[in-house]
């Protein structure tokens, strides 16, 4: 069975633990997205959306996490830290601005974190020299 296994899986090699493309950064920015429009139509939504609104929000808010996760722990490797020595912290500050916008409905916080998003962005692309 194994022999069989291994003449129809074939072993991928790849910097990363998938090979590149399938990393991107635009999947947090939808989801922090998503967040500020949220913030921004809560005030005008009726008693019962807002319960779901607030449960939909936080939904959001753990995919940017989930999202700055992967792309921290998969993508980035220690060539990009030699590069980017702050890149740790980024990503730190990054994932605790997601959390911080599962507490409040202050469209600023979520500005905040697509700022972050976007800072992240650009050194992902950078590393990928596109």
């Amino acid at each position: 069975m194994n022999r069989i296994l291994n003449k129809i899986i074939k072993p991928v090699y790849a910097h990363c633990d998938l090979p590149c493309g399938v990393y991107d950064p635009v999947q947090a920015l939808v989801e922090a997205k998503s967040v500020l429009e949220i913030m921004n139509k809560y005030p005008n939504l009726e008693n019962e959306d807002k319960i779901r609104a607030v449960f939909i929000k936080e939904q959001r808010a753990e995919l940017v996490k989930k999202h700055l996760w992967i792309l921290w722990t998969d993508y980035f490797k220690p060539e990009h830290l030699e590069k980017y020595p702050d890149l740790h912290d980024i990503f730190w500050q990054a994932t605790k601005q997601a959390g911080k916008t599962k507490k409040t409905f202050d469209s600023k916080e979520a500005e905040i974190l697509i700022d972050m998003i976007n800072k992240i962005s650009e050194i992902f692309w950078q590393t990928k020299k596109v």
